[in-house]
């Protein structure tokens, strides 16, 4: 259509003519810009060296040109991680049976900050028990130190009791990335999993 040179056919009244008009206009506007992602520009994710449950070395590199929900707890946690967790999980599911496709683009990951007592086997129990679509990473202190670092995450061991368990305190998100490692937004796992999925279906493109 060219929006410089539209000529009516025939007369209308003023009002008509002119409703049409803006019509016209808003047809012949550019589209706007879609709105920014919320963590845009934050120094959120990076370059990470980690083991998988088979002991396998996985890279952050290794997901370039996939989305990726990545979450940081520890298989003994007693409540909120494994809640987060489910609830990140389901939210996945219910966009993978919306859009199977899309999903198939996603790789949601749970990464330990509990090296220690999260070995390779255990890191891979805690994540079956949700999906089998869900990555469990785990490594050395000194590599859990480097990827917690890398996308902003707080944790420190608590206090053991006589027998010698501990609790682990974290800062809790569950962090959508982009296709090039970049940061798009937090799923907001503690609303439940319609609001994940909606968080997906939003930004997974």
């Amino acid at each position: 259509m060219n929006c410089n040179a539209m000529i009516l056919p025939f007369r209308l009244p003023r009002l008509a003519s002119a409703a049409l008009a803006l019509s016209l206009l808003a047809a012949c506007s550019p589209p706007q810009a879609a709105d920014p992602a919320p963590l845009a520009g934050a120094a959120i994710g990076g370059p990470f060296e980690l083991v998988d449950s088979n002991g396998q070395t996985v890279r952050w590199s290794d997901f370039d040109g996939r989305y990726r929900i990545v979450y940081f707890g520890y298989a003994y946690c007693p409540d909120i991680c494994p809640y987060d967790v489910q609830r990140m999980m389901q939210g996945y599911n219910r966009f993978a049976q919306a859009e199977p496709a899309l999903a198939a683009q996603v790789q949601p990951i749970f990464i330990t900050v509990d090296p220690a007592r999260d070995t390779p086997e255990v890191v891979g129990k805690f994540t079956a028990a949700f999906s089998d679509d869900l990555l469990g990473l785990t490594g050395t202190p000194e590599q859990i130190q480097a990827a917690a670092k890398a996308f902003a995450v707080y944790y420190s061991k608590g206090e053991e009791s006589p027998g010698g368990g501990y609790l682990m305190d974290h800062s809790r998100a569950a962090y959508l990335m982009g296709r090039d490692g970049e940061p798009i937004a937090l799923l907001p796992v503690d609303q439940g999993a319609e609001a994940v999925a909606a968080e997906l279906d939003r930004w997974v493109t």
